[in-house]
């Protein structure tokens, strides 16, 4: 089967709903726990067999790609004065990943981003992963879960795969709500990795008007094709080029499926949901150390 191996994470925004712990700070490398947000979103990422990720972002926001780089005078440092785990644990990328930056030139929207990243995508199939979006890492298994399981269903019929998961009635109009194509299962298997067909994506509905409560998580696994759409979109809400027109164009012609979510996601790009997250974490790995 023909496996996709490399992914694409966006991380050239602002990140205005995290002020003022963002001025400074990129927001991506904003702690949960003791880890930055986008360490386990990459390490989801290998863990699915990714092993090439390209980072759209801009010039400040450089201090991420050297999060991903080997810091040789620490490096040095931490070796000369015995502490070898220590500086074996920061360079804890595997040999076979390759980590890089791209700029994405203009803040021009997600699409945009997602386009910036075709030069050194090229003719390959390829991941997206919103690093706002974290999944619990410490439940479940994400070498054959959520990204992984995408991966493979691509892998067999070569749809593209978008990610959702079910929220309460009064958060449908925060989210782009799938409508399902056949909703007669949907129910059975709301809890676990399942792929169904996708008809499109109504963004931020009211309630009453919602064709489900299934919300866009944040992952997605996409045919090449879906360049050739973004390059021929144009800018439409807030002059940005919108990534659900050129699915929509996606799903016309070579249709999409949605996988249902398994298991917790953690929005770490607004503020009160990152704080509730950073608990979830401290305590996770403080259990871990007792």
């Amino acid at each position: 089967m023909k496996k996709i191996t490399h992914a694409v994470i966006p991380v050239a925004g602002f990140g205005t709903r995290m002020l003022p712990l963002s001025k400074s700070v990129p927001k991506e490398l904003l702690p949960l726990g003791n880890r930055p947000a986008i360490h386990y979103v990459v390490e989801e990422a290998i863990a699915a067999g990714i092993k090439h990720i390209i980072l759209v972002g801009h010039a400040q926001k450089s201090a991420i790609e050297n999060y991903f780089d080997i810091n040789a005078e620490l490096d040095n440092q931490l070796r000369h004065k015995g502490k070898d785990e220590l500086a074996d644990s920061l360079n804890w990328l595997p040999d076979d990943v390759t980590v890089s930056m791209i700029r994405q030139g203009k803040a021009l929207g997600l699409g945009h981003a997602v386009l910036a990243a075709r030069p050194i995508i090229g003719e390959h199939d390829f991941a997206v992963l919103l690093p706002d979006v974290v999944l619990d890492p410490f439940t479940g298994d994400m070498a054959t879960e959520n990204l992984a399981f995408m991966i493979d269903a691509f892998a067999e019929d070569n749809h593209s795969q978008i990610l959702v998961d079910k929220v309460a009635d009064e958060d449908v109009h925060k989210y782009g709500i799938a409508k399902l194509s056949d909703t007669s299962n949907i129910d059975d298997q709301i809890d676990i990795n399942a792929s169904f067909k996708v008809a499109g994506f109504i963004e931020k509905p009211n309630l009453a008007d919602a064709p489900s409560k299934l919300a866009v998580v944040g992952r997605y696994v996409f045919s090449n094709h879906i360049f050739d759409y973004l390059a021929n979109t144009e800018a439409s809400v807030g002059g940005e080029i919108q990534l659900t027109d050129a699915i929509d164009a996606l799903i016309s012609e070579y249709g999409v499926n949605v996988t249902t979510m398994r298991g917790d996601s953690y929005d770490a790009g607004d503020m009160r949901s990152y704080m509730q997250a950073f608990i979830y974490f401290a305590e996770q790995q403080l259990a871990e150390d007792e």
